[in-house]
């Protein structure tokens, strides 16, 4: 499954750092949700994989108060705006630097979907201590169907991530070593006034990379507006809606 370059990741996000908290609601209701299916467990030290600007990190030392927190993300200017203290790291999630068996909780929401996940999730087998627990959140393959149905009579071009599926999920968790496991599935939809605040919001959450097939050259009026009345064949009374298809993962080695 073809994934845009570390580079690119890393520079959309780069650019996405300064607007990301205003934009991502959606992203802060699935870190709401993947704190609520964590079980309770004694933790000395924990990972956010991917913490971004840090939505989760508050969230995390409330309910772990005395656990040493470890921030880290592939860029370092989402981490220049993390306010919580904690141990600040910039590295890929594929291969990370720390000590083998170092971490009692390895959470991450939204991130691994940018990673080769079966290379992802044996970083986070290696990590966790005996007794630890793997909490992810990520998108599955409905994720922004909208946005490809609008392009879809349009153009030829790439619009979303290909994205994995649940039973992909759950097959590769136990190749990396995670007997015991839970997974579900669930959508949150988010609602736009119009086509424009819609391909805004995406681009301001650092989402508006698709990889090899994408569009590299200026989309022609003529092509926006194209997808922009396909899009408005999809409107709802609440706007213009974009699904998060959201898959969650609880394991334990």
């Amino acid at each position: 499954m073809t994934r845009p370059s570390k580079a690119r990741i890393r520079q959309s996000f780069e650019r996405a750092a300064p607007t990301y908290d205003s934009a991502a609601s959606v992203q802060r209701r699935i870190c709401h949700d993947l704190i609520d299916r964590l079980p309770a467990l004694p933790v000395g030290r924990l990972l956010d994989a991917g913490c971004g600007t840090g939505y989760a990190l508050p969230l995390l030392r409330q309910r772990f108060p005395e656990a040493q927190i470890v921030g880290l993300d592939l860029s370092p200017a989402m981490l220049h705006h993390v306010s919580t203290p904690c141990c600040r790291v910039a590295a890929d999630l594929e291969h990370l630097p720390l000590a083998t068996a170092s971490i009692d909780l390895y959470w991450t929401s939204l991130a691994v979907q940018w990673c080769d996940l079966p290379a992802a999730l044996g970083e986070a087998r290696r990590l966790l201590r005996p007794g630890g627990v793997l909490a992810l959140a990520s998108l599955g393959p409905a994720t922004f169907h909208e946005l490809r149905q609008a392009f879809a009579g349009v153009d030829e071009y790439r619009h979303t991530l290909a994205f994995h599926t649940t039973d992909d999920i759950r097959s590769m968790a136990e190749t990396a070593g995670f007997a015991d496991h839970t997974l579900a599935a669930h959508r949150q939809v988010a609602h736009y006034a119009d086509f424009k605040s819609l391909l805004r919001a995406v681009k301001a959450v650092g989402a508006n990379q698709v990889g090899d097939g994408r569009r590299t050259s200026l989309m022609s009026r003529h092509t926006f507006q194209q997808a922009e009345a396909a899009y408005e064949a999809q409107r709802t009374p609440d706007g213009l809606p974009l699904t998060y298809d959201v898959i969650t993962l609880i394991a334990r080695p």
